[in-house]
């Protein structure tokens, strides 16, 4: 969401300028299985920047149609597996050690049961695929769309408790957490151990940090002192360029 003034393939560049060492993704392709030289010249990018690669998400289908994930979608299994092979070859070259497995909008004419259950079986494969290279998945609640089913966290946590694996974890994206109606106090008290990342903007607007009314600076701190030690990723709409909108981050914190 941040350096989208720059094509895809210079933004991990731009994010090292401007004094970040890590960086995170979307699916960087326009379909699930992209060929070779597609792959190659995303991996060549990072390479290129010197940033470490520290999320992916999976292949979501047509995000500007409204679209979040395949993982419960009946009848993509297949895209959702191609895609699963392209992260992890992409993670095992890069590092990357997260990836962000969207849940999927429910489906007019079929079951809500039915995609739980595709969407558990295509959760367990990729966990299992995540855990030969040592990494996790996560799982986030989204705002804005009326047929995603996952919005609170106790929604992310009913999935996990399915699932039953370790590596399979909360997303904890503060801004959805807190426009869906969850206390962020209370996630962060209760739920700080099952969280595998960490997810930032402010509300309402959903642009950086200081233009509306969340305390995140006290979020983080009580995340920090609750346990967690991983990446806060901020993942919100730039209210002007990328580079100005940064100003409430000192640089010497980007690199963290």
């Amino acid at each position: 969401m941040l350096f989208t003034e720059l094509p895809l393939l210079e933004r991990a560049s731009a994010a090292r300028e401007a004094g970040f060492a890590a960086v995170e993704f979307w699916w960087p392709f326009d379909s699930a299985d992209p060929g070779p030289a597609e792959v190659a010249g995303f991996v060549r990018s990072i390479e290129r920047a010197g940033v470490q690669l520290t999320g992916l998400n999976f292949y979501a289908g047509d995000l500007a149609a409204g679209e979040r994930g395949l993982v419960s979608w009946v009848g993509r299994e297949a895209e959702f597996r191609a895609a699963l092979t392209i992260a992890v070859g992409i993670a095992e070259r890069l590092g990357c050690r997260s990836f962000n497995a969207l849940y999927g909008n429910r489906i007019p004419g079929v079951r809500p049961s039915e995609q739980d259950d595709v969407a558990l079986v295509q959760l367990r494969a990729a966990a299992e695929a995540a855990d030969g290279i040592g990494a996790q998945l996560v799982i986030e609640p989204l705002s804005g769309v009326s047929d995603y089913p996952l919005r609170t966290a106790a929604d992310v946590l009913a999935v996990l408790d399915r699932i039953g694996l370790d590596n399979v974890r909360l997303l904890a994206d503060l801004y959805h957490l807190a426009v869906n109606g969850d206390d962020l106090g209370s996630v962060i008290a209760a739920h700080t151990p099952r969280i595998g990342h960490v997810q930032i903007a402010d509300a309402p607007g959903r642009h950086q940090p200081g233009t509306g009314q969340l305390d995140l600076a006290g979020c983080l701190e009580k995340l920090q002192a609750a346990g967690y030690r991983g990446h806060v990723g901020v993942e919100y709409e730039p209210d002007g360029s990328t580079v100005d909108s940064l100003e409430w981050l000192p640089r010497e914190r980007r690199g963290c």
